[in-house]
């Protein structure tokens, strides 16, 4: 049985396993304790019956006006894991923190152009292809900035398209 719960600084120990993933960002340790600081309530971790990490989302709230909303940093899930919905379970909780808990218009997450199984994952989760952000990972590789649209974004404002790509320094948030 999985079960899903706030994660601890301990756990930055355990999941090493779930981060040697190619498509997986890794950070340093003083970015995980700002988040789990900052955010808690963003920062979940799936575990089995026994110690193993399954996946985690990290995520924040941020912006101003009708650009607040929730931010995916990082969603993942071990490969002997997956195809169970774990992740759509732990981006759904997100949702409802964005739209319950900080009343946000969208929330919004970066992907790697060529992690066509994530696309197809945050797509059938209702997310669009909001803009190409060009050169946004190490290496050169592009982005999609994907976002879906929350209650609160009645008109749908947030959710719009835009036509031309970015580069990373034209990002409104860090």
């Amino acid at each position: 049985m999985t079960s899903i719960r706030r994660f601890t600084c301990s756990d930055l120990f355990t999941f090493n396993a779930v981060n040697l993933d190619y498509f997986t960002e890794t950070y340093n340790l003083p970015f995980y304790l700002q988040y789990l600081a900052k955010w808690p309530e963003y920062c979940l971790l799936a575990s089995g019956p026994g110690p193993e990490s399954m996946g985690y989302i990290f995520g924040k709230a941020e912006g101003e006006g009708e650009g607040w909303h929730g931010h995916v940093t990082a969603v993942t899930v071990a490969p002997q894991f997956r195809r169970q919905r774990l992740a759509d379970k732990l981006m759904g909780i997100l949702e409802d923190l964005t739209e319950k808990m900080h009343n946000g218009y969208f929330v919004d997450l970066f992907v790697r152009k060529s992690n066509n199984a994530a696309i197809n994952m945050y797509k059938r989760l209702g997310y669009i292809v909001y803009r190409t952000v060009l050169g946004y990972y190490s290496g050169d590789e592009d982005a999609y900035d994907m976002r879906k649209a929350m209650p609160r974004d009645t008109r749908k404002r947030s959710v719009i398209p835009l036509k031309r790509p970015i580069r990373p320094e034209e990002l409104e948030h860090d």
